[in-house]
């Protein structure tokens, strides 16, 4: 028996498919996804709610405080030894997520990098973020094309490897320890349009559910990860009397299709996950029964 894994873009429906397979299989669910880790943004990060996590185990959501960082080598030792407790148990674990890296820090291993060096750190920190992307791409022109630039936690790391590996990031992030996994993966996927129209509409029931006095309870400091929280900024503005709730809304609903774009591109460089396309009124169960289709073994499991 071996985990099966649920990837997809934000807003394609993964936590309800999984769910809906793990009642099928009696299998368990295990967070793959870099928000829904942490405790208190469970509204903005789209994570399952008590009730809908009522009767099957879910693991490694909201295991974590808003201040803590994370990573996916941080990931996957949490994620690993709790794939092996429920293989132990002899049940089917179902990883779920939308963080490309932390799926492929489970799928593939991680290559090792090396550690940060405090001093050569401290030198980054002290550079003009313009001058730092720019000596990104001066070492490392592939992985500039893949990093996000505005991300300065992310140009600072990977231009740190870069200069401490003596290659390019880019070059050491491609030696994973398994290039070609064999494993039970499907990818979810909608046509565009009615995935953006899904974010869209997921952004007003948020509010609904109370996302503001999520916001106005999270503490004053952050860690970095969870600071990057998609609608996080907004929120914040807004609650400062900076933003109108309209332009919040609509600013959220585009950083959210912006980041399921990306999202698409990263996972469809990645052939061991089967493309599943869902239809527009197709609900969670008929997806399920379609993967278990693919799947035939675990069905019968």
């Amino acid at each position: 028996m071996r985990p099966l894994y649920i990837a997809g873009p934000t807003g394609s429906g993964k936590s309800a498919v999984a769910l809906a397979l793990a009642r099928q299989v009696g299998g368990e669910i295990v967070n793959a996804d870099a928000y829904q880790l942490y405790r208190g943004l469970e509204i903005l990060s789209a994570a399952p709610t008590t009730a809908e996590q009522e009767g099957v185990p879910h693991h490694l959501f909201g295991c974590l405080s808003v201040d803590q960082p994370n990573n996916a080598a941080c990931f996957a030792k949490l994620a690993t030894p709790a794939i092996d407790a429920i293989l132990g148990r002899g049940v089917r674990p179902i990883v779920v997520g939308g963080s490309g890296l932390y799926l492929k820090s489970l799928t593939h291993g991680l290559a090792d990098l090396p550690a940060a060096d405090p001093a050569l750190r401290a030198e980054l920190d002290a550079l003009p973020e313009t001058e730092l992307v720019a000596r990104l791409h001066a070492l490392d022109p592939d992985g500039a094309a893949t990093v996000d630039l505005q991300n300065r936690r992310y140009v600072t790391r990977a231009v740190e490897i870069s200069l401490l590996a003596g290659r390019p990031m880019s070059e050491v992030k491609a030696a994973w320890r398994t290039p070609q996994p064999d494993l039970d993966g499907v990818l979810l996927e909608r046509p565009r349009d009615q995935l953006y129209a899904r974010i869209d509409a997921r952004v007003p029931q948020m509010l609904a559910d109370g996302l503001l006095d999520e916001i106005r309870a999270l503490p004053a400091h952050l860690s970095d990860t969870a600071e990057k929280a998609i609608g996080l900024r907004q929120l914040r503005a807004h609650l400062a009397g900076t933003i109108p709730l309209a332009e919040c809304v609509a600013d959220i609903q585009q950083a959210s299709r912006r980041y399921a774009k990306r999202q698409c591109t990263w996972f469809r460089r990645e052939p061991a996950f089967q493309s599943v396309c869902l239809g527009e009124a197709e609900g969670a169960e008929s997806a399920a029964t379609r993967i278990l289709g693919l799947f035939p073994h675990i069905a019968h499991a």
